[in-house]
This record gives C-alpha cells, sequence and structure tokens, in this order.
C-alpha cells in the first residue's frame, strides 16, 4: 500500500485549513477528510472549461472569469480551446493554492498561469464580480464543493438569490454562468431561473475515461 505523503498545509480565510497531499504520482486536496480535489478526478473540471468555451465559440475575443484555481484542470482546458485575443482572468483566494501550482504541482500545471492571456488575481471572486459589470462573456465557479459548500460559510453567498443576481450583472447579453458541484441541487436550479438565466444542467463524470461519480455542472445563460 502506498503511504500519503503531507506536502503542504494552505490557510483559508474564514475557514478551516486545505492540506495537499501526494499520493503515489497523484496530488489531493483535503479538508479535513473530505477530498475537494484530486488529480485523479479532473474530468468534469475540464468539462466545464470546454463545454463553456463551446458554447461561446463566435466570440474571439471573449473575456472570461474563473473563480477558483484549484488544481488549474478548468483553466488549462480554456487556454487550449480559446484564441490569443481571449483574456482570462483567475481569481483565487486562497495563496497557498498558486504557491503549490508554482511549486509542488509545476510539473502538472505546465506555464498556464504564465500564458499572456491569464490575469491571475488572488481575491475572492465575489468582489470581481461586483467590480466587473457587463465585463465578463462567462463566469466559471468551481468555488467549494458546489452550491452546498464546505471550506467557507461566506461562499453561500455566491450562490444565493443575490449572488446570482450579481453574476448575471457582471455578465454580457448572451453571456453564461457556468457552476460546478459535486452533486444535483434542484434548488440551486430553481433560484438560477428565478433570476432568469435560461438554464442547462448536465452531468458529467469525474474522470476523464468516463467513469467515476457523477458531477453536476449549470450553464446558466443570461437571456
Amino acid at each position: 500500500m502506498i503511504p500519503r505523503e503531507l506536502v503542504g498545509v494552505a490557510e483559508v480565510p474564514g475557514g478551516p485549513p486545505l492540506r495537499l497531499v501526494r499520493h503515489g504520482g497523484d496530488f489531493i486536496i483535503m479538508l479535513d477528510r473530505n477530498e475537494l480535489m484530486s488529480s485523479r478526478m479532473s474530468g468534469s473540471e475540464v468539462a466545464l472549461g470546454t463545454m463553456t468555451c463551446a458554447r461561446l465559440r463566435s466570440r474571439a475575443d471573449m473575456r472570461l472569469l474563473v473563480g477558483g484555481y484549484g488544481m488549474g484542470f478548468t483553466l488549462r482546458a480554456i487556454l487550449g480551446e480559446v484564441g490569443p485575443d481571449a483574456r482570462v482572468t483567475v481569481a483565487e483566494l486562497v495563496p497557498g493554492i498558486l504557491e503549490w501550482a508554482r511549486g509542488p504541482m509545476a510539473a502538472m500545471t505546465g506555464n498556464c498561469l504564465d500564458d499572456p492571456r491569464v490575469d491571475v488575481r488572488i481575491a475572492d471572486v465575489g468582489a470581481v464580480i461586483d467590480a466587473g459589470k457587463g465585463r465578463f462573456d462567462a463566469i466559471l465557479l468551481d468555488v467549494d464543493n458546489g452550491p452546498d459548500g464546505l471550506t467557507r460559510q461566506a461562499n453561500d453567498g455566491l450562490y444565493s438569490a443575490y449572488g446570482l443576481a450579481r453574476a448575471r450583472a457582471a455578465l454580457t447579453p448572451g453571456g453564461i454562468l457556468a457552476v460546478w458541484s459535486a452533486g444535483p441541487d434542484p434548488a440551486f436550479t430553481r433560484r438560477l431561473k428565478q433570476e432568469g438565466f435560461a438554464v442547462d444542467e448536465v452531468q458529467v463524470r469525474a474522470r476523464d475515461n468516463g467513469k467515476g461519480p457523477i458531477h453536476t455542472i449549470w450553464f446558466a445563460t443570461r437571456r
């Protein structure tokens, strides 16, 4: 049996710390005993990026906001889909996650954080949304574990009716709010519709080979 190795601990503002664990050739980010993300299960995070870009294909100079860097799977998927005129803002609240990306996970991360199309901000994505009225063609949220958060109570505000109204205001006409979740949430689907979004709810396997747990992605289009 391959033992797990603690690589580092990152403090979360307003929440318990995260731990980066190495298990053989894989990395896992954990909250207490919960696995928040794993390099073994990247399929749904990649789909969050590729499926959003597919819905915006006609916009060559698209502007996207990614809330939560995580392990960078969504960001790297986006960069593989968009052209040189696209711009991607990454809002990551936890500096330690970016330090891990440039440190022990650098081989996996590649140079995506240094891509000239990328603007990295150590910030609460909610604040970036508030400052970006009508700016973004897409907002991609992979914050916490979905609408039913684990890491910090303040994240719940992103998924409230008020938070969804703020996100809608930050989108261009026809823009997309794409939200990743570990599972379905009928109440969240209803809130999206109540806030005036056209909603496409998609189930995606966690692994890129089509196996593993089923995760949920909402693609909510501003009408």
